[in-house]
């Protein structure tokens, strides 16, 4: 059974880094890792992935050493399930705007007696019943990263309660769609967004919390993790190709 790496890292107080992956293709997973990231987010919620192709994008990531975090479209526990089933061992949840949006959260990443998680070992998860139903389902509770996706005002000002919601791991702040909550949207770096998020840091240390957030730029990322940040997703496999053809042929056409 593959190890939970990002997880091991977080309780050891390292900083951990990682693309968004929206291309489909299981070598991106490959460069990621060869490159030197941590992890990369293979997201279901805004790019094209079946559960089969997220499949084979776990295995590779498997392969090449890297932990792969899968986000899904949405709380809902037959995804979740179907997600964790195929291999996952970090999964984000986005639009978490409530206690009782965290506590489903929960009840769908856990098996009883902390939830309610669909119970099968005839799936790859349990290496398809090559592990054993008490190792399987005894162990597979402190072995899954389960990340929550605050993007709005409403799961900024919900946060206290949403933090001491046992069973969640890691609390991941969205830029773009926080802006877009605080009346500006796209602008990531406006004092309005910054100062909530820098609130929700302070609240979920207070709780034990890991916390994650997004940025684009090498500066932005150590300003976050000098206050905290330790799951830091730095930009997106399609924007990091973008940029570098860009930089390519401005020089070749220049």
């Amino acid at each position: 059974m593959s190890k939970n790496v990002l997880q091991n890292s977080l309780k050891e107080g390292k900083t951990v880094f990682g693309p968004f992956c929206k291309i489909q293709d299981p070598a991106i997973v490959e460069i990621a890792a060869l490159s030197g990231f941590d992890f990369v987010i293979i997201d279901m919620e805004h790019g094209p992935f079946s559960i089969e192709s997220l499949q084979n994008m776990i295995r590779a990531a498997e392969a090449r050493g890297i932990t792969p975090v899968v986000r899904v479209t949405e709380n809902s526990e037959t995804l979740i399930l179907r997600t964790l089933d195929v291999g996952a061992k970090c999964i984000q949840i986005p639009q978490i705007c409530k206690k009782a949006d965290a506590e489903k959260v929960v009840r769908a990443t856990k098996f009883y007696p902390k939830g309610e998680r669909g119970m099968c070992r005839y799936v790859r998860a349990a290496e398809y019943t090559n592990i054993s139903a008490p190792d399987h389902f005894g162990k597979a509770n402190d072995d899954i990263t389960t990340i929550i996706h605050i993007e709005g005002m409403e799961g900024i000002n919900n946060l206290e309660e949403i933090a001491q919601v046992d069973g969640i791991d890691v609390i991941f702040l969205g830029p773009y769609d926080l802006s877009q909550s605080c009346g500006v949207p796209g602008q990531v770096n406006d004092p309005k967004v910054v100062n909530a998020m820098k609130g929700a840091v302070e609240i979920a240390k207070k709780y034990g919390k890991f916390i994650g957030t997004f940025t684009e730029s090498p500066e932005k990322a150590k300003m976050w993790k000098d206050i905290g940040v330790q799951y830091i997703s730095y930009s997106v496999d399609v924007g990091l190709v973008m940029n570098s053809f860009k930089e390519i042929t401005s020089q070749l056409k220049g």
